[in-house]
């Protein structure tokens, strides 16, 4: 990866061959393809961008999708591809082998908002403070099913706890810095960040329990740029905002096209919002699919002219792996829409503090985690043939079934009442003691293998109990546990409802431009 002052020119040390050149045979007047420097337009800067500048990764890829087919898409393509910077992001170890291109692919896209390069007088003109540092504050996983029939958008919460590799428990957001203090002592920049990218990608992979095959970062400069070649991007509020002290967002509300430095300013809004982070999470996710949604419009697809402006802006910001070809992609792409492009975040369980008092975002757990994952990549399958609805289990009469009774529900004496009630309805109590633990929550029925029937016939006297073999159970004789949800025999379990989680946003795709906060 090149240096924050390479960066900033990229043309200038990595200039096109003649016959790639865009701008070869062409008058020296502003048109499609003047970059911001050349203009003399500002740059953006800030973590806001963090996803709005995602978004242009995002509209760089897509926007090539549109121009796969032609002659013309395949020189645009070499040209992104002699523009693009490289980086080694996909480590060896910690995430498996590398998809082949036309295969079902992961694409992690990071943010880095690192303002380095950016001038005093643009800090100042986009109330973007001080450099903190390189920090990866937006972070999207982008799925693509080998059919290129749709894209899914998952992201991740920059305060997500989470566990990285050869550092513990921590904010995700800390992956990259770690992986960049890691790298060898001496090494060049572009070593650096390509240790920071490796440990960030192998954090994700272990999170989520998916291969990450591709990685596409982006910095905070050409926003403006592509904001504005897209002819702006609508957003629709629900209510007025005015954060003039933080973002500087001043938005009325109701449907509006923002552009530019507006741009920026919706997309990093935090404060005076009923969620903060969740809601600007929700702004990112709607300022890409509003970008989406205009490249996949007439108004690009017939207009070459903003067809390269997308593809050089995109291309000139883009920190790509060794890899990833974006003509292969663009191809993987083509059949997208934007009613098949949804956008989801990490299922959460809440907010929450670390042991040294910060806030952090707990996740669900790790099963939890990988099964949202691997529905999210599951490629989609052919109908099956419903099976048929499995015959009830035998039963026999209660006075066949010889029952053990133990409480272990913490109430005394409901072993005895449970015993004479079992009696009463006809079963032969042959016990009654209590449990080994008076904490069960849920009445069960224990029993030997090829006692089902034995089992069945007592289950059926409580709906609701948990019924499981139990090898050390005696042959004939079932055994009933009572837990705090009995409720009588006759009388079906109390069921408590499991603990109430928040699984993050409902999915929402690029198609949707209902109001946001």
């Amino acid at each position: 990866m090149s240096t924050d002052d390479e960066r900033q020119a990229p043309n200038a040390s990595r200039a096109l061959p003649p016959r790639l050149d865009p701008r070869l045979g062409r008058s020296p007047r502003s048109g499609p393809g003047s970059t911001a420097a050349e203009t003399g337009s500002p740059r953006p800067a800030r973590g806001g961008a963090r996803a709005a500048t995602t978004a242009r990764v995002v509209a760089g890829l897509v926007s090539l999708v549109l121009l796969v087919a032609s002659g013309w898409g395949w020189y645009l393509g070499r040209v992104a591809e002699a523009t693009v910077n490289r980086t080694d992001a996909i480590p060896t170890a910690g995430n498996d082998d590398v998809g082949d291109v036309g295969e079902a692919l992961n694409l992690l896209l990071v943010g880095n908002d690192s303002r380095a390069a950016l001038t005093d007088e643009q800090l100042a003109e986009l109330n973007a403070g001080t450099d903190s540092g390189t920090n990866t504050d937006t972070m999207i996983l982008v799925h693509v099913p080998a059919d290129g029939s749709k894209a899914s958008f998952v992201s991740f919460p920059r305060d997500s706890y989470v566990s990285i590799p050869g550092h513990g428990q921590d904010k995700l957001n800390a992956a990259y810095s770690y992986g960049m203090q890691d790298a060898d002592e001496g090494a060049s920049d572009a070593d650096v960040r390509a240790a920071g990218a490796q440990l960030l990608v192998r954090t994700i992979s272990q999170l989520t329990g998916l291969q990450i095959d591709h990685y596409a970062e982006v910095d905070l400069l050409g926003f403006f740029q592509l904001s504005s070649v897209v002819g702006g991007v609508q957003v629709n509020l629900c209510e007025a905002v005015d954060d003039s002290f933080y973002s500087g967002a001043v938005f009325p509300a109701g449907p509006q096209t923002i552009s530019g430095a507006d741009a920026l300013k919706f997309v990093r809004q935090r404060h005076g919002l009923p969620r903060g982070d969740f809601d600007r999470i929700i702004r990112q996710q709607v300022f890409i699919a509003g970008v989406l949604r205009n490249m996949l419009s007439d108004n690009v697809l017939l207009d070459l002219g903003k067809q390269r402006q997308l593809v050089q802006a995109a291309a000139e910001a883009l920190t790509v792996d060794q890899t990833l070809n974006l003509l292969q992609l663009a191809q993987q792409m083509q059949s997208v829409t934007a009613g098949s492009i949804d956008f989801q975040t990490i299922p959460y369980v809440g907010d929450d503090t670390d042991d040294a008092g910060r806030y952090i975002l707990r996740l669900e757990d790790t099963d939890k985690l990988h099964a949202f994952f691997a529905e999210l990549s599951a490629e989609p399958k052919a109908a099956e043939t419903t099976a048929a609805t499995p015959a009830a289990p035998a039963t026999v009469a209660p006075a066949d079934v010889s029952v053990e009774v133990y409480n272990g529900s913490g109430t005394k004496g409901l072993a005895a009442t449970a015993a004479s009630d079992l009696a009463g309805a006809g079963f032969k109590v042959t016990s009654t003691a209590n449990a080994d633990s008076s904490d069960y929550t849920a009445t069960e029925v224990r029993y030997a293998s090829g006692d089902e029937a034995l089992a069945a016939t007592l289950a059926a006297a409580i709906p609701g109990a948990v019924t499981s073999v139990l090898d050390s159970a005696t042959t004939g004789t079932v055994q009933l546990v009572l837990g705090s949800d009995f409720n009588g025999i006759g009388q079906p379990v109390v069921v408590a409802p499991p603990a109430a989680t928040t699984t993050g946003e409902d999915p929402r795709t690029a198609a949707d431009t209902s109001c946001i906060n």
